[in-house]
């Protein structure tokens, strides 16, 4: 998975996690200075304390330990590596068999074998995927798994908090937040329904609407970033920049903001921070759009995780 990853992000046009440093460039800075909170080094940190919290949870993105693609038809699974979704080393040898039909999943258990739905003791049947809203979740020991769907994939998604990931994180580095990267843009809004061709790590491109264009300038340089409406009630920029060749996670990192009021919204790019697929194989994350790729080094924010 990590290698079809990379693949994906060098067909994309995106640069590799490592790369030769780019040339010098001038640190930027906004043109005008912008009012900043009485203490943003404290609000910066607090917010990244329940980033974190909410990454290290015990059903976080750390706790990723499998990700299996359905074919149609049959789906062997267990530990054993005759399956042809083999599980981690905890699951039953030959535990059962997922069974696609077009959209739909059901599941069948060899005898002996005993998980739960929801809590409650499950013996098969028909199940919910992610697109439906909120997925089944299986329970087999201390692992919880469910059915997603992307695009016209549907696959498992493996959850453990004992995964080696979540159990030897040891924290993400950062910038040190400044107010210089606190900048206030202008913002478009579309004048009729527009969607954004976003690109993901599957090679898959997905249409998703766009809201608008924030419009900023840094070191007397106009950029432009355009949201995607994702439902979470806020502007959700994915974003990439210079620095994703030598400090920063090489596929960009990921930017919420409040809606635009009065025609502005403020690019908090201390808050800016890195996708799943920087810390497991096993997450499917969006790329940034071509358009969304900034000629400038955005020296904010969260920096590289590990060897990522």
């Amino acid at each position: 998975m990590r290698r079809t990853a990379l693949l994906s992000l060098l067909s994309l046009g995106l640069s590799a996690p490592v790369m030769a440093a780019p040339p010098a460039a001038a640190k930027p800075a906004p043109a005008k200075p912008m009012s900043a909170p009485a203490d943003l080094e404290a609000e910066t940190r607090a917010w990244h304390t329940r980033r974190i919290e909410r990454l290290t949870a015990e059903d976080g993105w750390l706790s990723l330990v499998g990700l299996h693609w359905l074919k149609e038809g049959d789906n062997r699974f267990g530990s054993a590596s005759d399956n042809d979704l083999v599980f981690p080393a905890s699951a039953p040898a030959h535990a059962g068999t997922f069974t696609r039909k077009g959209d739909t999943v059901s599941l069948s258990l060899k005898p002996g074998v005993s998980l739960t739905l929801e809590g409650k003791p499950f013996t098969g049947g028909a199940l919910r995927s992610d697109a439906q809203g909120s997925p089944d979740t299986l329970a087999l020991g201390t692992m919880r798994f469910f059915i997603i769907r992307r695009g016209e994939r549907l696959g498992i998604r493996v959850k453990d908090p004992e995964a080696p990931t979540r159990k030897n994180f040891h924290g993400i580095p950062t910038y040190a937040p400044t107010a210089a990267w606190r900048v206030e843009a202008r913002f478009e809004p579309a004048t009729t329904e527009r969607k954004l061709s976003v690109p993901n790590v599957l090679g898959e491109v997905e249409e998703m609407v766009a809201p608008g264009t924030a419009v900023f300038t840094v070191g007397g340089q106009e950029y432009r970033l355009t949201p995607v409406d994702d439902g979470s009630g806020q502007l959700f920029f994915i974003f990439g920049d210079l620095t994703n060749r030598d400090a920063t996670y090489g596929a960009g990192r990921f930017l919420y903001t409040d809606l635009p009021k009065d025609g502005k919204v403020v690019l908090d790019f201390n808050r800016a921070y890195n996708p799943p697929c920087a810390f497991t194989p096993y997450a499917t994350c969006p790329l940034p759009p071509s358009q969304n790729r900034l000629k400038v080094r955005v020296e904010a924010g969260e920096k590289r995780y590990g060897d990522h």
